[in-house]
C-alpha cells in the first residue's frame, strides 16, 4: 500500500492518533514526525498531574506497567490505544507498519507530507514539555 507520512507540528495529539490508527488499519505504512510537536488539550496541570498518576501504577522498576518518557514513544502509545485487538490479529499487524519519530529523519525530508488541522486553543501542552515535566 502507500506510505503516508504525517507532519505532527502543532496536530492534536489524539486527533492525530485516530487519524494514523485508521490509516494504518487500512493497510498503508504511517510515518509519524516531529512527534514532540503535537499538543495535549487542556490545563497544563491537569494533563501533567495525570501522567504523573499513570506513571506510579507501575510500582516498582521490576514490574508493569512501563510508560515511556520519550515523546515518540508516547505518540506511538497513544495510536496503538486507537487501534482494536493491538495484542494480536488486525491490530498487532497495523502496529507494525506504524513508525514515530522525533524531528524530521533525513530519508523524508522534502517528500510531501500531511498537516493535520491545527485548532486554536488557549489551554494546551506540547508532548515534547509534559515529557521534561515526567
Amino acid at each position: 500500500m502507500a506510505r503516508i507520512i504525517i507532519n505532527a507540528d502543532g496536530a492534536i495529539y489524539g486527533r492525530l492518533c485516530s487519524y494514523a490508527a485508521k490509516q494504518a488499519l487500512e493497510g498503508n505504512e504511517i510515518v509519524v514526525v516531529n512527534s514532540e510537536k503535537s499538543i495535549i488539550t487542556g490545563s497544563k496541570s491537569s494533563i501533567i498531574k495525570k501522567h504523573q498518576e499513570i506513571r506510579k501504577k507501575g510500582g516498582s522498576s521490576r514490574k508493569g506497567p512501563k510508560h515511556s518518557r520519550f515523546t515518540y514513544r508516547i505518540m506511538k502509545k497513544g495510536i496503538k490505544g486507537m487501534l482494536p485487538d493491538h495484542r494480536g490479529g488486525i491490530g498487532k499487524e497495523a502496529l507494525k507498519r506504524i513508525m514515530c519519530y522525533d524531528g524530521i529523519p533525513k530519508e523524508f525530508e522534502g517528500q510531501k507530507m500531511i498537516k493535520t488541522g491545527k485548532l486554536k486553543h488557549d489551554k494546551y501542552i506540547e508532548l515534547r514539555e509534559l515529557s521534561k515535566k515526567l
